[in-house]
């Protein structure tokens, strides 16, 4: 908590010296100059109250640009604007993330985006495998696929330009971000649909 001018003239007063020629009554010209001082210090205490409030990346503001830059955002994937709020969320996101590999590291990193997904999985096809399982290749067993609700599709009309596709679908951010994370060594596709 700040100490106000009142606190900081009384501890300057204080500092000084006793005698005559450092008078204590309020109307002296030594009183008024430590009361105009005071202020400095009120004004450097006010500030240093506010730089508790800038070391915490949740509570942010004048050094949120540094705070992003220490973390490496704006993330490339967000195209978007961002509010205060939205950035100081992303940036406490980075700093406290633990990063993983698994299916629900990524369900909850699709769902602090905003999206709701499943993830399936694949094996490679081997000789004890039932007969109804897809043949699939010894790659497989790296691929996997993150399904999305299908409302993500977005179907044109005539009114479109010609040079424009008759669908799009797919989130560009959630695809971004998860093939970014994604282990390096493996293959993740994206299917839009019933989500596991």
């Amino acid at each position: 908590m700040a100490l106000t001018r009142e606190d900081y003239t009384t501890v300057l007063d204080a500092l000084g010296p006793p005698g005559r020629a450092l008078p204590r009554e309020t109307d002296s010209r030594w009183q008024r100059l430590n009361a105009a001082r005071a202020g400095t210090w009120v004004r450097v205490d006010a500030r240093a109250d506010v730089l508790l409030d800038e070391a915490d990346p949740r509570t942010t503001y004048e050094l949120l640009p540094d705070w992003e830059r220490v973390a490496g955002l704006p993330d490339p994937c967000i195209s978007d604007e961002q509010t205060v709020g939205e950035r100081r969320g992303a940036l406490h996101r980075v700093l406290t993330a633990t990063g993983g590999a698994s299916r629900p590291y990524f369900i909850e990193l699709a769902d602090a985006l905003g999206f709701e997904i499943g993830i399936e999985d694949y094996i490679a096809h081997s000789v004890g495998a039932a007969v109804d399982q897809p043949m699939r290749g010894i790659e497989w067993r790296w691929a996997w696929t993150v399904r999305a609700p299908a409302d993500t599709i977005r179907y044109h009309t005539v009114a479109t330009g010609v040079n424009e596709p008759l669908s799009v679908w797919g989130y560009e951010q959630l695809e971004c971000v998860i093939s970014r994370l994604a282990p390096a060594h493996t293959i993740v596709q994206f299917a839009y649909g019933d989500a596991e």
